[in-house]
């Protein structure tokens, strides 16, 4: 059972669409993720495909948030409006999903 204030990641798969936008947006990006409870905790070239049936990406970057309401304030920041196109438009195949943090798998494995 999802709880609003339990940490979340943020999945992040993507390909670099343009260079320097998606730069513009890495600049200012990190600090403004820890600036609203976020933590990058991996990033992550891709390198093969084992198994699975998503198309792969260039990039992954994994982000704890303190909160689910935490992402949302990155998210929907009025502050950060100029901020996200940078990111819409210097990647391309974006695949951002969210996890709840399990401390095991228990939950998920009862009946």
């Amino acid at each position: 059972m999802a709880h609003d204030d339990a940490k979340v990641y943020a999945l992040n798969l993507f390909d670099v669409a343009d260079r320097e936008e998606y730069l513009a947006y890495s600049r200012r990006s990190a600090r403004e993720v820890g600036r609203h409870g976020g933590r990058v905790v991996a990033l992550g070239q891709f390198r093969e495909s084992v198994t699975g049936d998503i198309t792969p990406r260039q990039v992954l970057i994994l982000v704890e948030w303190e909160s689910k309401a935490a992402f949302d304030s990155y998210r929907d920041d009025p502050d950060l409006a100029d901020l996200h196109p940078h990111r819409e438009h210097g990647s391309s195949a974006y695949v951002w999903h969210l996890f709840d943090r399990l401390d095991d798998l228990r939950p998920l494995l009862r009946p």
